[in-house]
């Protein structure tokens, strides 16, 4: 694979923030709705109708209502708990609703592309880009922690590619389309901030040729001299990727992977661990995360590059979603969140072995393993993915 120049695609004038997922998350999100003059583009791919949900549905209204021009897309699968009912008031109170595209269609037929991206980007100069969706579970609420996970707050020349990046989607995705919104800046901006970060936005849509992010994690593999950190829920490399560890393992690099000790998903558990043995024979260092369920996409190499995002190393995330990273070459950045990795594997995580995987996992939970890593991509393949590529 030709190496592109590293830097093409980055921004340089920006500052970004690395924000826990939970309370810190929708404290930053509900504020920065609160301050948003002129735009809200607001993508989800789960918008529950629990407190949570309709906290952020409320503000998301209020600054309709304040003559702020707000355009909501979530996906129409993991986002139909929202009512009709619901989904007539907001519009009501003046914001822009969309789902994104059908489960089903003619012609081209698919059950369901993915719209699993979690951005929300305000008066196209702020932005809030991870793995958050918006319910409960992501939250911290009494006697409940929220699952693990992350997301980056960034301001600058970034976030205006985010601005272009969502207004692109609205217009091209979603039922019940209407005319275009043409692409305008704000007359009234926040200067560009005076720090020097590079910020580059990757995106990953199999079906329209974007394969961005899976890229990223093998030009990061391919890169790497020292270490390299991984953060995944649903962690399924496939073979392209798992090729690249192995080549990273033989120069020399220490690969470090955080998997889920809790998963809401059980059969991509118990595929995830069919892989356990291949990890360990090549000399990964594994760790299952213990206290709460596991949803995070983060991952860092060498101390300087970092992604953050909705991308999960794993066959839907590379073929049937539309996903968005933000990624940051920034030491002082990728310190921080190398830093936050090594509290999850020092403090609330346990090794796995591979004596121990031997012994917890015999003969019969190896078959089941195998059979839930088979079915699952078999799964993927055929009820989440589309059939033909197609052309921008």
């Amino acid at each position: 694979m030709k190496k592109p120049n590293p830097l093409k695609g980055y921004t340089s004038r920006n500052r970004v923030e690395l924000v826990r997922g939970g309370k810190a998350y929708f404290e930053n999100l509900i504020r920065l709705l609160d301050e948003a003059t002129h735009s809200i583009h607001f993508q989800m791919y789960i918008l529950d109708e629990d407190e949570t949900g309709g906290e952020v549905l409320e503000h998301l209204c209020l600054a309709a209502e304040r003559g702020v021009k707000v355009y909501m897309l979530v996906d129409g699968y993991a986002s139909l708990h929202l009512t009709k009912k619901r989904i007539r008031a907001i519009r009501g109170r003046g914001v822009h609703f969309r789902w994104f595209e059908p489960l089903l269609r003619a012609r081209k037929f698919y059950f369901g592309r993915r719209l699993h991206q979690k951005v929300c980007v305000v008066d196209a100069d702020t932005a809030l880009v991870g793995g958050v969706n918006v319910s409960n579970r992501y939250n911290d609420l009494p006697g409940q922690s929220a699952w693990l996970d992350w997301a980056v707050l960034v301001e600058g020349e970034a976030a205006e590619k985010l601005y272009q990046v969502c207004l692109e989607l609205w217009n091209k995705a979603g039922w019940g389309k209407s005319k275009p919104i043409q692409f305008r800046l704000p007359h009234h901006r926040k200067p560009l901030p005076e720090e020097n970060c590079l910020v580059r936005v990757r995106r990953q849509d199999w079906v329209r040729f974007r394969i961005e992010i899976s890229n990223s994690y093998l030009h990061m593999m391919q890169d790497a001299k020292k270490e390299v950190y991984m953060l995944s829920s649903y962690f399924l490399p496939g073979r392209q990727m798992r090729k690249a560890m192995e080549n990273a393992v033989k120069r020399g690099v220490k690969i470090y992977v955080i998997a889920a000790g809790k998963s809401d998903v059980w059969m991509a558990k118990e595929a995830e661990r069919y892989l356990y043995r291949w990890l360990l024979k090549n000399k990964i260092s594994l760790f299952e995360y213990q206290s709460n369920v596991l949803h995070g996409k983060i991952s860092c190499a060498d101390e300087k590059w970092a992604t953050v995002g909705s991308f999960n190393i794993n066959f839907i995330s590379a073929y049937a979603s539309i996903e968005l990273n933000l990624e940051v070459l920034d030491e002082k950045f990728t310190a921080h969140v190398k830093q936050e990795l090594l509290e999850i594997i020092q403090q609330e995580s346990v090794p796995v072995t591979e004596s121990e995987a031997q012994q917890k996992y015999g003969w019969a939970a190896r078959a089941w393993q195998k059979i839930c890593y088979t079915s699952i991509r078999l799964i993927f393949v055929l009820f989440t993915f589309y059939f033909k590529q197609r052309r921008n």
